[in-house]
């Protein structure tokens, strides 16, 4: 086959490298100037520090294929996300732990004492959460919940908690242990030379034509199939609506030494209108030292424009109706695939991508061996 992959992040780099080994000739599309995605790194110009510019990327997964397949690109480090918070004039840990709440509260609890003590404070009433708000009133309580998620969640989304789904509270851990570390995943690290070398390494194949710079629109080549990893709505020309999605816009600091002491601090009131300061040497602490100057980046969230970078899609209930319209649309398509964050309209992390990435690899291979159609999605983006 001769295919044609749209987005060099991932999951276009993933398919790519595999479908390549396969023996197909590839054509792999971006528009941007640099492969990577939004997990773009590159060397800052004027510190050397290795900078995240859409925004910091950890890398964190459960699945050990995920890692094993990662690793084979790039060396990683062993880093650990250690979020500081500041609520009310005070610094705090994040994820709230047995230190938040003793710092908070003023207390020296017990992990079993911390335990009753956030029990009490919990909103009991509420037995099935319907949205973000009620989800953190009933595990946290007011006090909890006020102090570092209510204003944050505000900013980041531009929408009261309420009208958020509970899901987005449960992914974030409550610890009755001095446990900081944000992830509970098994395997964590940094890439020593970044994610962009990563991606690639892995797209360093002879049958793998990369061609940077150019937008899917512009290329009228035919192609056996396409894997396409753009947004689902630009691919039919929004004709049924524009997804919403967030985006971010950073402020940079530039300055002599250590500007704020670790890589992420939240700033969780409502009155501060940026949401964190990421400081990029902290996420490459085997090679801070050597840096004399630091660059930091304030991050302030709002709803994406036609010409912004989409970032968290907000997946609202007029999101998610037509969202089902455009999977109907792309249904009566031929020799297409969406897949990735934006062609499937889902918030996935790093490992999440590669692990669906490698999962499509394989079902690719299976439906090829038996003549059999590739499929619009190998995901139920629903």
């Amino acid at each position: 086959m001769r295919v044609c992959i749209v987005g060099a992040g991932f999951s276009g780099a993933i398919i790519a490298r595999h479908l390549a080994q396969k023996g197909h000739e590839v054509v792999l599309l971006d528009e941007r100037p640099h492969a990577g995605g939004n997990c773009h790194t590159e060397r800052d110009a004027a510190t050397g520090i290795m900078v995240h510019q859409y925004g910091p990327h950890i890398f964190h997964t459960a699945d050990q294929r995920a890692w094993d397949y990662i690793n084979q690109f790039g060396k990683f480090h062993p880093y650990v996300n250690r979020v500081k918070a500041i609520s009310q004039g005070k610094v705090y840990t994040l994820p709230v732990n047995l230190l938040t709440i003793n710092q908070f509260f003023g207390t020296t609890l017990s992990p079993k004492e911390a335990r009753v003590f956030i029990e009490s404070k919990a909103d009991k009433s509420i037995t099935d959460p319907q949205n973000f708000e009620e989800q953190a009133l009933s595990m946290i309580g007011p006090d909890l919940y006020r102090a570092f998620f209510h204003g944050y969640t505000c900013k980041q989304w531009g929408m009261s908690p309420t009208e958020l789904p509970a899901s987005i509270l449960k992914r974030l851990p409550l610890r009755f242990n001095y446990d900081d570390n944000y992830f509970n995943h098994p395997y964590q690290g940094m890439p020593e030379d970044g994610y962009t070398a990563i991606i690639e390494n892995i797209l360093k194949n002879d049958r793998i034509e990369v061609r940077l710079g150019t937008s899917f629109e512009a290329v009228a080549e035919e192609f056996d199939h396409v894997f396409y990893t753009g947004p689902i709505d630009r691919y039919f020309g929004f004709r049924l609506g524009r997804l919403g999605y967030r985006t971010l816009d950073f402020e940079r600091i530039e300055d002599e030494g250590d500007y704020q002491g670790t890589a992420v601090i939240n700033y969780c009131d409502q009155s501060v209108p940026f949401t964190r300061i990421s400081e990029h040497k902290h996420f490459a602490p085997w090679e801070a030292d050597k840096f004399s100057r630091t660059v930091c980046f304030k991050e302030y969230s709002r709803q994406a424009g036609e010409q912004d970078i989409p970032y968290y899609p907000i997946r609202q209930v007029h999101e998610k109706r037509m969202l089902e319209s455009y999977i109907e649309l792309a249904k009566t398509e031929k020799k297409i695939s969406f897949l990735g964050r934006l062609g499937t309209y889902r918030y996935l992390d790093m490992d999440v991508t590669i692990s669906e990435a490698l999962a499509a690899c394989d079902r690719i291979d299976q439906l090829v061996a038996a003549g059999e159609t590739i499929p619009v999605f190998f995901v139920d983006p629903t």
